[in-house]
């Protein structure tokens, strides 16, 4: 298993030198990790570089976009498993050993599981159980949403976060990959696993495949405002990239 690990980036000189140094201090180290620059006014990039760690640049704006581009990159220097995490996360320490095990297990998409960051800001005990509490809540409206539901569908439909996901290569090609687009337009990963849904029902979610994730868009969107975007982009802030 030839693993790899791609991570979007846009303007997070500030914190994905974190991010990277979560990665080195994994138990299980046997995966090439690599930086996609989407257009950063920052120096994301030489902070990266910096860690060590290879860095291309994908000029067309959006984690869709970033991410399929670092995966196909990925894929061209021999990778045969992809994993995605983004650059204002933390990955528990065991994140790519679990990420491993399941794909040891016979899943060819893996899911995994968010909790909050309590190095960012000094949180109270019910602010660290939002940011799960708002992905099951996304998770339940997934499963009844219509367009989620439908014949041509080999399986359930199951929330997986972009900022803790797994796929084979065979795979990742055989769907088409996450789709290029910006933010705004979609979530690229619900339309991930919906491609994936049509061809195989070999994937699932993995509660011990956690990322400690940003609560920055909780600070600033809200309760409210951040339950209407992870749902379905109901919500349309001014600003979107929040930093």
């Amino acid at each position: 298993m030839d693993l790899w690990v791609v991570i979007p980036a846009y303007n997070e000189a500030a914190g994905i030198a974190g991010t990277l140094r979560a990665l080195r201090e994994q138990h299980d180290r046997r995966f090439t990790p690599l930086v996609v620059d989407n257009g950063s006014t920052d120096g994301t990039a030489q902070v990266a570089r910096d860690c060590g760690v290879e860095v291309i640049h994908e000029t067309r704006k959006g984690t869709g976009a970033a991410s399929d581009t670092g995966i196909r990159h990925a894929i061209s220097r021999g990778a045969t498993h992809l994993a995605r995490t983004d650059a204002d996360c933390l990955p528990r320490p065991d994140w790519t050993a679990n990420v491993r095990r399941a794909f040891d297990d016979g899943l060819e998409l893996v899911g995994g599981k968010l909790r909050a960051r309590t190095d960012e800001y000094e949180l109270r005990l019910w602010e660290r159980r939002l940011i799960p509490a708002i992905v099951e809540t996304a998770a339940f409206f997934g499963k009844v949403r219509p367009s989620n539901r439908s014949p041509e569908y080999r399986g359930p439909y199951v929330m997986m976060p972009g900022a803790t996901l797994a796929i084979t290569a065979d795979l990742y090609q055989r769907c088409g990959g996450f789709p290029r687009t910006s933010i705004e337009e979609m979530h690229e990963d619900r339309e991930l696993v919906n491609r994936v849904r049509r061809l195989t029902g070999a994937y699932g979610s993995r509660r011990d495949v956690v990322v400690f994730a940003s609560v920055r868009r909780l600070r600033a969107y809200g309760l409210a405002g951040t339950l209407a975007w992870y749902i379905n982009h109901h919500n349309k802030p001014e600003v979107i990239d929040i930093r």
